[in-house]
Parts: C-alpha cells; sequence; structure tokens
C-alpha cells in the first residue's frame, strides 16, 4: 500500500495507529518495522532493525554476535551456511575462520545481500504475518529503494503487508505493479478537522471563534491541527467549564500561532528546561538513542529522565523499546526540524562537534560502521578537516556494497568540504584519495566514458603528477587508459599504456610489470601490432603468480591472466594459429569459471564470442551469447550485454536467419552506444554490413563500411580494416557485375593491410575472395598462384571453415 500527502497530512499518525493495534493483538505473532529517518541514510535502514532484534550488545565479541546471528537464522529457517557470511559482511562482523571469505565483486555480494534481506521477510511470513512499514521514503537511500522493489517483486504471494508513506514529489518505481495499493491522503475539510479537534480536547467544545481561528490556520493539516489546539489548550487563554472551554479573556492577538513552526515552537517554550533536551535529541536526528543523549547530554541520569518523561507526555516523543536500550522517536519529522531549527548555529555546531566526540570516544563501533554518521556531525559542526576522512570512509564503505549513489554522495561531499580548506600538500593527498575512491562509482553508475568519470580521472591523473613519486599513479592510469580504451580511442589509449609499462619498469615491480604488459599488449593489438602483442601478451601471462596477483582483480576489474589468455586466443587466430588459440580460449574459460568472479568471466565468454565469430564457429558463437546473457542476468552487469546481442546476431544472420540476427546487431551497437563505447565499433560495424549484404541490401552495407573507415580513422582501431576492405569488395561485387574492377582493388588491399598487419588468417580470407573473382575471370592460374602460397603458410587449423574454403578453391582451380 503506497500512501502519499504532504507533510503533516497525517502518514505517520495513521501507521502509528496501525501498528501499535497490531502489537496489542496476540495473533500478530511478527512485527517488522521500516523507517527511514534520516535524510541520506545509511544503507538499508531497516537493517539497523535487524540487528537490534538480534540483541546485539556493544561489547559482544565477533564470534559472539556470529553465535545470535546464526541463531536467529536457524530459527526462522533460513540456510544459515549460506547466509550467514552476506549478514556477517553487511553488520561487518570479522568471520573469524568460522565462515571462508566471500570472494565476490561488490555487484555480486550486493545482490545476494538483497536476496538474503528479501528472505528473511519470506521466512518470517511463513511463520506468521508481518507488517513491514517504510515511513517517509522520499528520504529513502537507492540502495533501500532497490531493496523494496526486490521485496515488492517477490512477496506478492507472501503473508505480508507492506506500507510505504512518502510525499508526492516522491515517485515510487513500483506503482504499476498489479498488487499495490496507491492511496492519496488529501488535507482534511471542516469537519474532519473539528472532529480532530474534540479528540484532543477530549470532546468538550472549544469556543467557537477559537475553533475558526483553529481550522483557518491550520488548512486541513493533521498534524498542524493536532499541535496547534495543543498549543492553545497549554497557552492559558482557556478554562475548563463544564463539558467545553471558556476564554480567560478577550482573545489576545496572535495568541493562536500563524504557523506550525510557530505552534511547535510556542510548546516547546513552555517545557523549558526540557526543550533544551529536546533541542539536543534534534541533533542526533528524529530517532535517538537513550544511552547516546545521555552520553552527550550535561544532566545527569535522573534529571534527564525526567525530561524525557515530560516530552512523551506532551505527546512530542515517542519511547520505545525498554531501558538501557530504550530508543526515542520525534512524533513527526517537522517536531524534530522545529527543535533543530530553533537552536542559534553555534551552538547547534557545538552540539553536533560534542556528539562526534562523544561517538569517536565511547562508541567506537558505531564509528567503525557508521562513518557517515561521524561525517555528518562533524561537517554540520563547522570541522571540515574532521569530517572529510569520515566522507571518504563512507564512500568507500558503501562502494565495496555495490551502494554506489551513497558512494558516490558521500566522495563528493568531501571534496567538497575540501575546496573550502587551504590548499597544502597534504590536501592534494586527500584529494586524490578522494578522486580515485569516487572512480570506481561512478564508473558502476555512468559508464567508464561518462564525462564525469573523465574529469575524475583527468583530475586525479593531475594530482598525481603534481605531488610526484605517488604509487596512486597506477590505478589513476590505468583507468584513463580504460575511459579512452572502451571509448575506442586506441591511439591515446596505447600512449597511456606505453606510460603504465615504462614507469612499472622503474619500479621493478612484477605485478605492475604484468598489468603494463597486459595493457600493452592489448593496445598494440588493436592498432594492428600483432606480432608486438603477442610479445606483450605472453609476458603477462609468464609473470602471472596466482597466490599474488589474483587479488589485484578487484583493482583492475578482470583477472590478468585470463584477460591476456582471452587477447591471445584471438591474436593467435590472426597470425594464423588456430589451432593454439582454441587450446588458449579453451584455458581462459576454464580460469574464468574457476575464479568465480562475474566481471571475469563476462570478459572471457565475451572475447570467446568473437574469437568463435572470426573463426566462423557460429554454434559456438551463439553459445557463448546465451552464457553472457545469463550472466548479466544473474549479476547485473550491461556493459557485456552489447558483446552477445553483436554475436549471437552475427551467428544468425551466417545461419540464414538474416533479420533475426540483423535485428539483435541493431540491438547490440544501441547498447554501445547508449554506453558511449567505441571499442570494437569497426568489427561491429563490418559484421552488420555482411549482414546486409546477406540480406540482399549492399548498398546499406556499403554505407556501414564507410562509417567503420571513419571509426578506424578517428580512434586508431586498425586490427578489423583488411576484413573491412575483402568485405567492401564482396559486396561491390553483390551490387552490380560492372564492379569488378572496384572489388579487385578492395581484395587487393585487403591483402596488403593483413600483410602489414602479419594477420595471417584474414590475409587467407582476402586472398581467398580475390582468387575466386580471378578464377571466375578466367585467370586461373594467377588466382592458383595467389591463393597456394598463403594457404602453404599455415600448419595447423586444417578443419577451420576458412582453411577449408580455401583449399576447396585450390582444388577447383586445379
Amino acid at each position: 500500500v503506497l500512501l502519499s500527502g504532504e507533510a503533516g497530512v497525517g502518514k505517520s499518525r495513521i501507521l502509528r495507529a496501525f501498528r501499535e493495534r497490531l502489537e496489542d493483538e496476540s495473533h500478530s505473532r511478527v512485527l517488522y518495522y521500516c523507517s527511514a529517518y534520516h535524510r541520506n541514510s545509511a544503507l538499508y535502514p531497516a537493517i539497523d532493525q535487524f540487528g537490534r532484534a538480534l540483541r546485539f550488545a556493544r561489547d559482544d565479541a565477533p564470534a559472539q554476535k556470529l553465535d545470535k546471528l546464526e541463531a536467529v537464522l536457524g530459527v526462522i529457517g533460513l540456510a544459515v551456511a549460506e547466509t550467514a557470511p552476506l549478514f556477517a559482511s553487511l553488520f561487518s562482523i570479522p568471520a573469524d575462520g568460522r565462515h571462508p571469505p566471500l570472494e565476490l565483486a561488490p555487484e555480486q555480494l550486493k545482490a545476494r545481500t538483497l536476496e538474503a534481506i528479501v528472505s528473511v521477510f519470506q521466512a518470517m511470513a511463513a511463520q506468521a504475518p508481518v507488517l513491514i512499514v517504510v515511513e517517509d521514503a522520499h528520504w529513502i537511500d537507492p540502495s533501500s529503494v532497490e531493496l523494496l522493489g526486490l521485496a515488492i517483486a517477490r512477496l506478492s504471494a507472501a503473508g505480508v503487508l507492506m506500507i510505504i508513506t512518502y510525499r508526492p514529489e516522491f515517485e515510487p518505481p513500483w506503482a504499476s505493479e498489479t498488487h499495490i495499493s496507491s492511496l492519496a491522503l488529501n488535507r482534511l475539510g471542516r469537519r474532519d478537522a473539528a472532529a480532530m479537534v474534540a479528540n484532543v480536547t477530549g470532546g468538550k467544545a472549544l469556543p467557537g471563534e477559537v475553533l475558526d481561528q483553529i481550522i483557518a490556520r491550520t488548512d486541513g493539516v493533521p498534524l498542524y491541527v493536532e499541535e496547534l489546539t495543543k498549543t492553545v489548550l497549554e497557552s492559558g487563554v482557556l478554562k475548563e467549564d463544564g463539558d467545553g472551554y471558556v476564554l480567560t479573556g478577550p482573545l489576545p492577538p496572535f495568541a493562536i500561532p500563524a504557523s506550525l513552526q510557530d505552534s511547535l515552537m510556542a510548546r516547546l517554550d513552555r517545557l523549558a528546561p526540557v526543550k533544551e533536551v529536546a533541542q539536543l535529541a534534534a541533533v542526533l536526528g528524529r530517532m535517538f538513542e537513550h544511552e547516546l543523549l545521555a552520553a552527550v547530554s550535561p544532566l545527569g541520569r535522573d534529571d534527564l529522565d525526567k525530561a524525557l518523561e515530560q516530552l512523551v507526555g506532551a505527546g512530542l516523543v515517542y519511547r520505545r523499546g525498554l531501558a538501557p536500550n530504550e530508543t526515542f522517536e520525534f512524533k513527526h519529522a517537522l517536531v524534530q526540524e522545529a527543535a533543530y531549527q530553533s537552536l542559534l548555529k553555534s551552538t547547534r555546531q557545538q552540539h553536533h562537534a560534542r556528539v562526534a566526540q562523544v561517538i569517536e570516544e565511547r562508541f567506537p563501533e558505531t564509528a567503525e560502521t557508521q562513518p557517515e554518521l561521524l561525517a555528518q556531525h562533524f561537517s554540520e559542526a563547522g570541522l571540515a578537516e574532521a569530517a572529510i576522512p569520515h566522507f571518504h570512509r563512507a564512500g568507500q564503505r558503501a562502494a565495496e556494497r555495490s551502494a554506489n549513489l551513497e558512494a558516490i554522495a558521500h566522495l563528493t561531499r568531501g571534496l567538497e568540504l575540501l575546496e573550502t580548506s587551504p590548499e597544502t600538500p597534504e590536501h592534494a593527498k586527500q584529494e586524490l584519495a578522494l578522486q580515485i575512491a569516487l572512480t570506481g562509482p561512478l564508473i558502476a553508475v555512468r559508464g567508464y566514458t561518462a564525462p564525469e568519470t573523465e574529469r575524475t580521472y583527468a583530475r586525479a591523473l593531475e594530482l598525481c603528477k603534481q605531488i610526484g613519486d605517488t604509487p596512486e599513479i597506477f590505478p589513476v592510469l590505468y583507468g584513463t587508459h580504460a575511459f579512452h580504451f572502451v571509448s575506442g580511442r586506441m591511439t591515446n589509449a596505447h600512449q597511456l599504456g606505453e606510460e603504465f609499462l615504462n614507469l612499472a619498469e622503474s619500479q621493478q615491480d612484477d605485478a605492475l610489470r604484468m598489468v603494463g604488459h597486459r595493457l600493452l599488449g592489448t593496445d598494440s593489438q588493436f592498432i594492428g601490432n600483432l606480432t608486438v602483442a603477442r610479445g606483450h601478451l605472453e609476458q603477462a601471462v609468464a609473470l602471472y603468480q596466482p597466490e599474488r596477483h589474483r587479488s589485484l582483480t578487484f583493482l583492475y576489474g578482470q583477472d590478468v591472466k585470463v584477460a591476456a589468455l582471452s587477447m591471445l586466443q584471438w591474436n593467435l587466430w590472426l597470425l594464423g594459429h588456430p589451432d593454439q588459440a582454441l587450446e588458449h580460449s579453451q584455458e581462459a574459460l576454464d580460469l574464468a569459471r574457476a575464479f568465480s568472479h562475474a566481471n571475469t568471466l563476462g570478459y572471457a565468454l565475451s572475447v570467446s564470442g568473437i574469437f568463435d565469430s572470426l573463426r566462423r564457429d557460429w554454434q559456438g558463437a551463439r553459445r557463448n551469447a546465451d552464457s553472457i546473457l545469463a550472466l548479466t542476468a544473474e549479476h547485473g552487469l550491461p556493459f557485456w550485454t552489447g558483446f552477445a546481442r553483436m554475436s549471437l546476431g552475427r551467428a544468425l544472420a551466417a545461419q540464414g536467419r538474416v533479420a533475426d540476427g540483423i535485428a539483435s546487431m541493431k540491438e547490440g551497437l544501441t547498447t554501445f552506444r547508449t554506453q558511449h563505447s567505441g571499442v570494437f565499433m569497426p568489427m561491429y560495424l563490418v559484421w552488420l554490413a555482411e549482414a546486409y549484404g546477406e540480406a540482399g541490401t549492399a548498398e546499406e552495407g556499403l554505407k556501414l563500411l564507410d562509417e567503420a573507415e571513419a571509426v578506424m580513422e578517428t580512434g586508431g582501431e586498425r586490427w578489423y580494416e583488411a576484413e573491412a576492405n575483402r568485405v567492401r569488395g564482396e559486396l561491390l561485387l553483390a551490387r552490380l557485375a560492372r564492379n569488378r574492377a572496384k572489388a579487385e582493388a578492395a581484395f587487393r588491399h585487403a591483402i596488403e593491410v593483413a600483410r602489414g598487419h602479419e594477420a595471417k588468417s584474414l590475409e587467407l580470407r582476402a586472398a581467398t575472395s580475390l582468387a575466386r573473382l580471378w578464377g571466375e575471370n578466367k585467370k586461373r592460374d594467377e588466382a592458383r598462384d595467389l591463393l597456394a602460397p598463403v594457404y602453404g603458410w599455415f600448419t595447423e587449423g586444417f578443419d577451420t571453415t576458412d582453411l577449408k574454403d580455401a583449399k576447396a578453391l585450390l582444388d577447383e582451380l586445379s
């Protein structure tokens, strides 16, 4: 059920009454309550309350927390071995060797954690009805929105009632689901407002002029009706008289506050010195713990408890739980806001500084697990220097859980605070650390080629060179290289690859040298220096040591050996060694599958799909495409979807389903263009051009080849240039027979380019096309003399399509 309405229109009141009623019902054995209490709230606001349900104590050792966690998961019927490590990671509980480490990419960890949380809801619902309340969803964090979306989809048939309240500016992404009801809570009419006034007065009538003013000034907002009525009752302008109230004298001007803020402040003012407790509590948030409030309050325990009793008695604060773990909640966010805004700025800053100091000194676990809380308090205290490291840590923790939008917000806030501070060498290092931390979440959310990603890497590289001799330059160079590479700017990428390897050599670090050889090998391959590329890629494989270098996967995105082997399979095929290429392909896939790292497997499958398409193994290409699509669906890796669509489309077209193939490849190209990705674009355009030729629309194909040539010219990706010229020749022949001379020129140029790149497989393919043209033109001897030496060069791969086609043509020409 979605409840929408303006601030104060009664959403919280409805929910509270409903929740309290359920808590009183003996048959309602399970209740789950979740609320987004804070703007920019921490990841998964529900988890804090789940932690309370586990009864974690601050002094519990990790083993004790694990015992409690496993006990609760076992009681509700979940597989402890599978779910306990996920929740232990979420709660930052060390596994103490009880559970194996989670070797998962952040996106995998996040996906499985969300599934585990929903599994908790499902298991609870299997035992008794569950109520899930999400209050003030307009302030909820993005990861919790994702969690709710998954829960709404999965719990539609479970014994669960979920109620979500929000203000109209929030647009719930689940509103179109058929099992959801949406209710708009509008302002009250006069009759309902009068009924609410009567409820507050206990049924005793107010003087007509007072009731009229209350109804007029509150404008149908339930919270305002309630608060203004209480303000008037407490003001002393009325006295009880039988079944009603009468004025003690003429109604003085301004006796009835003109705004909700004024009304709330009037009530707080009459509760002095309790007001100061409310103000201090408001600094902590809408919901606050007694233990923390006591630690920061100057009042003694007894005086503080009396003050809290008065606030509870006045209906401004609600109490939940029992001492010493009791918590309190302001009646409404606007009540907290009124108390907070009534503080002088200097006093607010002092309170925030005191809270941050107490958390650091007396609640180290909170400081460790909720750095965003410390960051907020230090920031509001005006202590930017102290806040920045905590925003950095909060961003890192959010990124580790793939809460990338939250990570971007925390890290950006840290950078904003840094801009207000004087420039010093230490600040440059702080900014560099923040910029580097920001790159990962930006890539995940915006992509490698987004302008924000480029700006962040450019600034980080500038800072590296400004600081000088800093190890951070390697991940920054790698990321800058990735931006240019994925964008299809191969000339720029090659220069950065050279810079990376040269710096790595100067450091005499084998791990960095290995990464540098992998980068430069890949870059050299794309610009067409195939033999140079092979040397670098083989050095990368030779330097790899599993026990030392597997951890680099999470820094550089893929396992280095898998990436190098994947490139080598393609390189060796181009150089004319098809069997060796196939061996490397299988080795790369086997390693990727054994490593259980989704992005590494996506990389290996995608390059393998290209390899299968190049060698015209259409069944293999379709299998790889299906595997990639399944992987991306499971792990949310949209970057690889385009690769799958292209490989699948090329295979379908080659197998006679030309229209389906063209549609799939167009979808793949749209994906790449949406992601601003230019890598492999010349090859993909040639593939689509071939398919248009197979569909009998050579003219469309020739236009795509012109586009491919322009992309090669601007980006420098030249390795497929020979094939682009060969396909041009084939399309020219398909269009008009009189284009034989132009086709022959295209085939000759394809052979020339292939020889320049030492791409024997592409030379064989181009030579076969030209020999076939000459043979049809009664130049059989020239055709045989052209093709025979190229075919004779090969020593393996004679069962591949290209070599079989060349052999058949040679036999025909003999």
